[in-house]
Parts: C-alpha cells; structure tokens; sequence
C-alpha cells in the first residue's frame, strides 16, 4: 500500500465546501471556530494571517496552488519522500458545484520504487459532468506473496516491473444523485522481472514479460457525498463494468466487474459511523499484476493490517467499517477504531476459502479545516504476524 502523507486524498475526488455548509446558497457553518494545522503554524510564529470570512476558493474560476513536499513511509517500499501539486477551483457557484482539482506529482522510496501521478476531477457547471482521470507511471520493484487469501510473510517473490495507468471516464448527471457514464482503461505492465520461484506467480504469469489489458469502461453511480475527503450522512453506490479487448491491444480478451457501496451515518458534528464495501469480479484471463489485490484497489486502502498485495486472487469481497470520534471541541484532533475482512478466492479452484481481518486504531490531526481534510495516523494488526502504521491525508473511505 502507498502510505506515504500523499495517499488517498490526492487520490479521491477533492470536495465541494465542508458539509453541510450551504443552505439555499448561504453559508451556515462556523470553520472561524475551528483550528487545523495551518492555524497552530501561524500561531506559533506570531504570524497574522488575513483572510476572508471562510475561503479565497469560493470565486468561480480561482485557481488555488498548493504544493505539499513531504515524508512518508510504506510497509512494501520503507522510508518516502513525496512532492505533490494540487490545482483547486470552481467551474461554478460552489452553492451547486463542486470543487474541482488537478492533482500531480512523484513519490521515492529508498527501495528505489517511483510513482508519478497525474490525477483529474473536473466538475462542470451545476455537476453536469464530471471528467475523471487518473494516469501514473510506476517503476515498482516490490513483492509478490502469491494467490489465495492465507498466504504468509515469510514465502515471496521479488518481482520487478514498469507500470503504466490510463483512466479516463466522463461522467453525466441524469437524475438527483444520479450519474452515468463511460470511459477507457489501460493497464500496461512491462519489464517483469521475477527474482525467485516461492510462489505460484510464475506458474500463473507463465513467463510474462509484459501484459496489457485494454478495454472500454461503463460507470453507474449515485453519490450524495458533498465533501469527499470527510463525508458525513451520505451514501455512494457505485458499478464499474470493464470489457478488455485483443482488438484495443489486450492480451486477452477478460471482463471486470466492480461494486462498492459506502454509507455514512452522521452521530454528532464530530462523530461518523461509516461502512465500506468493496468488490471485484474478474472472468477470462486476466493478467497476474491485474488480478484484485488488497490495497490495489482505487485509493490504495483496502487491507489495512496488511502489506499490499498480500492477498490477491481471480475475484475479492472486502468489508469495513469504521467509527470517527472527535477529542477536541475545536477539531483539531479526533480519532478512529476500525476492522475490516477481505478474502480473495484460491486459485485455481477459484473458491471463496478463507478470510484475512484486521483492526486497529487511529489519529485524526485536522489538516485543512475549509475541505475538512484530516491527516490521518493509523495502526492495524492483521493475520500471521502481520501489523504496521498506515497514514493518508484524507479519510481512508
């Protein structure tokens, strides 16, 4: 998993205005009284900041940079240095349009694996369209623990291969939170390099050096989430149904199918009892490197308790849920305790057998109070020995 400070946030949709902040075009909320980081940094070099009453993102067509060099660490990759840009504006009046964001950047780790990623989300006026892209480069020297769901630490492969990603999806409002649209996604996998024989990855990649899967995308989704990086009181059901063709540059010819629901159940201004469902189905062929994997999903947190990749297999259900607590009245601090179970299916049985869980606890530090965004500090413990600390900037689901 990719646990650097960058993770999933950059990853996810950035948000319309803080939730629930618009009724009938106006502003209700009071992030006046709220603190983040930004706020404790100037408070500590006796700095005054001049702002206006929220937000200078609210003027349609206001471009906000911000760069966000950082450090990080990853249980596949180590110690992480990451350098992230982030594009924010409004196409719109943010009363009935959302935020939209141009994210790019590079991460490093000292295990010499380098991610560049180039990621889109750009809403039109009044949400009716959103363009989503997300396009990477890896260069990804990491470890493969096999198919199946009870595999263990100890027996890997170290594997070797560039990677490139190219998502592109236009979505089209059609009905209140409705959405549907249609896309293209490549996965191109090249240079494989397999540096031992533990685990069946040879016997399944059959001696690959490069695969591409290529193929038309079809999205259904309903979304009542208003602030992505936090939600609160809000739903999201979503299906991705993938075709990869020869005829578009597949290997093979293999079908995809991806079903998520998230629901969340707002207690309190600072409380949050949430729920994520995640799950994969492949049939036909699919190559090695684009079977589901834990932490290959979206966001890259699916599995907490457990290194990426750890379980991986032809077709994978995964649950979590999670209770956000706050610790302080001003939402400077809060915090978290989660548990999720993820199984994939054996192979080549291709049966559902057993089940990986994990739980742990975690730190919220508020980190922008306009969109909400939390830095998040977790712990999880898993199956087998298995545990480790997992950050993101933005909540994992």
């Amino acid at each position: 998993m990719v646990i650097s400070i960058y993770a999933s946030a950059q990853i996810n949709k950035l948000p319309s205005p803080p939730q629930d902040s618009y009724v009938q075009g106006k502003r209700t909320d009071s992030i006046a009284e709220q603190k983040d980081l930004a706020d404790i940094f100037n408070k500590l070099i006796k700095r005054s900041v001049k702002s206006g009453p929220d937000s200078s993102l609210e003027k349609p067509g206001k471009v906000f940079f911000s760069l966000a060099p950082a450090a990080g660490y990853t249980l596949e990759g180590g110690p992480t240095a990451t350098v992230i840009m982030n594009a924010s504006f409004y196409t719109n009046n943010p009363a009935n349009t959302n935020l939209s964001v141009f994210t790019f950047g590079a991460q490093y780790s000292v295990d010499k694996q380098l991610i560049l990623p180039v990621i889109s989300n750009i809403w039109s006026k009044d949400n009716r369209f959103d363009w989503l892209g997300d396009w990477r480069y890896y260069n990804y020297p990491s470890k493969t623990y096999g198919l199946g769901t009870n595999n263990s630490l100890s027996t890997i492969d170290q594997v070797n291969y560039s990677y490139v990603k190219v998502y592109q999806e236009v979505l089209r409002h059609f009905s209140s939170n409705y959405y549907a649209g249609i896309g293209y996604n490549l996965d191109d996998h090249y240079s494989i390099v397999d540096y031992g024989d533990a685990t069946d990855f040879q016997q399944y990649n059959k001696g690959a050096t490069t695969t591409i899967s290529s193929g038309p995308v079809i999205h259904l989704m309903y979304d009542s989430r208003t602030n992505i990086n936090n939600p609160k009181d809000a739903l999201l059901a979503s299906i991705i149904y993938r075709t990869n063709f020869t005829f578009l540059g597949s290997d093979q010819n293999w079908q995809y199918l991806l079903v998520e629901i998230r629901k969340y159940f707002k207690l309190s201004s600072h409380d949050v009892l949430a729920f994520w469902s995640w799950n994969e189905f492949t049939n036909g062929p699919a190559p090695y490197f684009d079977l589901p994997s834990n932490q290959w999903d979206t966001y890259s947190n699916t599995g907490r308790g457990y290194i990426q990749g750890f379980y991986r297999g032809k077709s994978m259900v995964y649950m979590e849920g999670e209770y956000r607590f706050g610790i302080t009245r001003n939402g400077l601090f809060g915090g978290v305790v989660f548990a999720n179970a993820g199984s994939v299916t054996q192979w080549p049985s291709n049966k559902f057998e057993y089940i990986d869980p994990g739980e742990g606890l975690g730190l919220r530090v508020k980190f922008n109070k306009y969109s909400d965004v939390n830095l998040c500090i977790d712990y999880a413990v898993g199956l087998y020995g298995s545990h480790g600390f997992f950050f993101n900037l933005g909540e994992v689901f």
